[in-house]
């Protein structure tokens, strides 16, 4: 099936969005040119679109905004999410209902094509975003093409075998393509209007966070050294006894991409090793779904996953509903959950697990994104929560 345009001008097809069910969205191309295949999942935020597509969770998918206005705001160098100085990866495309306009933005240094072009991220606008949003809702999150040729003119055939012929996410360790390759320092601390971000240089006397890479954001690292914490990096892969030769006084398991048994086969077993030294424990959606992993519980695919700005998730520890912000297309299987084991946040919009707590040590975590970037506020107090933990042990 072959989806024109959503514009009526009569203009060459520029990019297209090859589905391996044979659909075709036909629009115009934005930033890189070439090809990519991926996973297409739809994002419900308003705001923020820099922060999503520099979202290291991001990696191995293609964002659809159903927010019809993207790049209206420009681009500039401070709403990245890549924390990694090794170069990471995030969304492979992006895919926009209106033509990206020029900026009108005070904090805008560069239009949203050229910042996409730079980082090799393909875009494809002018397209229904809303039919394309009703497919994944209606059918989950299909393995696609996006492609842009300036000169147009497309394989479809050959996009749709290359759609087709793509293994997808399930089994796939993306965390190892995304975590630093080096353990490195962070000192800086929340963006504060309109001076930038905060320096946070930390003393002997701050309490020491350690943060396994799995393909951390940038405003998770900020949210700790604003707490005061001296916060250490180390590559997903670093083991039990390069994490003790921190001496930290607590540990994040960072959010990252991809299927949290694959990446668990090297890091669930630092984890289990973790939790039995009673060390404070704090992980952050793929964190969260590893967490439970090495607690005994197993993890599952979700059809359509969850990505936006928007999700109202009940925290039963407080009986309070917030908005948060959430990425992931895997999910922890809650009535696998041992025990040992209990469920703290629940999901208003499905009813999946968003948060676990261990009875049997200082350890817990949740599907969300505590720190937004972009979304709410709601969940700061979820890293107050950690410290305080950190501080009691």
């Amino acid at each position: 099936m072959r989806l024109s345009q959503a514009s009526s001008r009569n203009r060459i097809t520029t990019a297209v969005l090859v589905l391996a069910d044979g659909t075709v969205f036909e629009g115009q191309g934005v930033g890189a040119v070439g090809d990519a295949v991926a996973e297409v999942c739809f994002n419900t935020s308003i705001t923020g679109y820099q922060e999503i597509m520099t979202d290291p969770s991001y990696a191995g998918q293609i964002v659809t905004f159903t927010f019809p206005h993207i790049g209206n705001v420009g681009a500039n160098d401070e709403d990245i999410e890549y924390a990694s100085p090794s170069g990471a990866t995030a969304a492979r495309g992006a895919i926009f209902r209106a033509e990206v306009t020029n900026s009108s933005n005070y904090r805008a240094r560069q239009e949203l094509g050229p910042w996409m072009k730079r980082r090799g991220i393909i875009g494809l606008s002018g397209i229904d975003t809303r039919a394309l949003t009703n497919l994944i809702r209606e059918e989950g999150m299909p393995h696609g093409v996006i492609a842009h040729n300036p000169a147009g003119g497309f394989d479809i055939p050959a996009l749709v075998e290359k759609a087709r012929g793509w293994n997808g996410l399930v089994g796939q360790d993306l965390a190892k393509n995304v975590t630093t390759l080096n353990p490195f320092k962070h000192e800086e601390g929340g963006w504060i209007w309109d001076e930038g971000f905060e320096n946070k240089t930390p003393t002997g006397q701050d309490p020491h966070i350690v943060v396994m890479d799995f393909g951390v954001k940038a405003n998770i690292l900020r949210r700790l050294s604003t707490l005061g914490a001296r916060v250490t990096v180390l590559p997903a892969q670093a083991s039990f006894d390069e994490i003790m030769a921190e001496k930290p006084n607590g540990v994040v398991l960072s959010n990252g991409p991809g299927d949290p048994a694959a990446t668990g086969e090297y890091a669930v077993p630092v984890i289990k090793q973790l939790i039995d030294t009673k060390v404070p424990l704090f992980g952050i959606c793929l964190g969260h779904q590893m967490l439970a992993l090495a607690a005994g519980a197993q993890t599952i695919k979700m059809t359509q996953g969850h990505h936006g700005a928007n999700h109202p998730v009940k925290d039963h520890l407080t009986g309070k509903v917030e908005i948060v912000s959430m990425n992931h297309g895997f999910t922890v299987d809650e009535k696998t959950l041992p025990s040992t084991v209990e469920a703290t946040h629940t999901s208003l919009f499905d009813g999946t697990n968003s948060g676990i707590r261990l009875k049997n040590a200082p350890a817990f975590s949740v599907q969300h994104h505590p720190e937004a970037s972009p979304g709410p506020q709601d969940s700061f107090y979820i890293f107050e929560r950690f410290m305080d933990m950190v501080k009691a042990a």
